[in-house]
């Protein structure tokens, strides 16, 4: 069973949250933040709804993750126009692409005290091994010893992502010959280039033009 770690979820615009996990490493990986800023009233509210009926912490990382996976369009299925990127923007819309919709599941669980992080992989765009390419972003939880990745994109005929420990079920798997990887790590934050990309476009159609990639 996943040990809950409560933190203090605040109202204010206070920065990182107060935390009660004993692991000083994982503390990053429960902070708020102004992407994953599960200290706005709406994202604290629905954390603790999804929480409310929950019979353990494996049960509240599943509703949330189905919550996310399923209530929040991808932009590209259902053909959005609105960018998000923080965890309040994507419920706000209640659309995003992977990197928004893995901020709010960050939001939602760090939000319960389950520390989550980001996980990314770099996915040839137009299926074939000369690119383009960009990353996909996905979350990662702590579950009892050890990191559990989790794809909240939204499942389609093709995706079937769910949580099922201990067996991982994301909704991409990379073809090295297509020059497809998983990057190492789980990060505390998402990186950079994906934040940029996400708040520099005006459009659906503009992010997509610049997705953001690796070498």
């Amino acid at each position: 069973m996943l040990a809950v770690f409560r933190s203090k979820t605040r109202m204010s615009t206070e920065l990182p949250a107060v935390t009660q996990d004993e692991h000083p490493e994982r503390w990053p990986y429960l902070a708020a933040t102004p992407i994953v800023d599960f200290n706005h009233p709406a994202v604290a509210a629905l954390a603790a709804a999804l929480a409310e009926a929950a019979v353990d912490g494996n049960d509240i990382i599943a509703r949330c993750f189905t919550w996310v996976r399923d209530q929040v369009g991808h932009s590209a299925d259902i053909g959005a126009t609105a960018v998000t990127c923080s965890a309040s923007q994507a419920l706000h819309h209640r659309t995003g692409i992977c990197f928004a919709k893995s901020h709010l599941l960050a939001a939602l669980l760090r939000a319960n005290g389950i520390p989550s992080g980001f996980c990314y992989q770099r996915l040839s765009i137009e299926g074939g091994p000369d690119g383009p390419h960009s990353l996909h972003g996905l979350n990662a939880v702590w579950i009892q010893d050890g990191w559990f990745r989790i794809d909240a994109r939204g499942n389609r005929h093709d995706i079937d992502a769910q949580f099922t420990p201990p067996v991982e079920r994301i909704a991409f798997q990379p073809d090295t010959t297509h020059g497809e990887y998983d990057l190492p790590g789980v990060l505390a934050e998402p990186l950079p280039s994906v934040v940029l990309a996400l708040q520099s476009a005006q459009s659906i159609p503009q992010l997509w033009a610049k997705l953001p990639d690796v070498s």
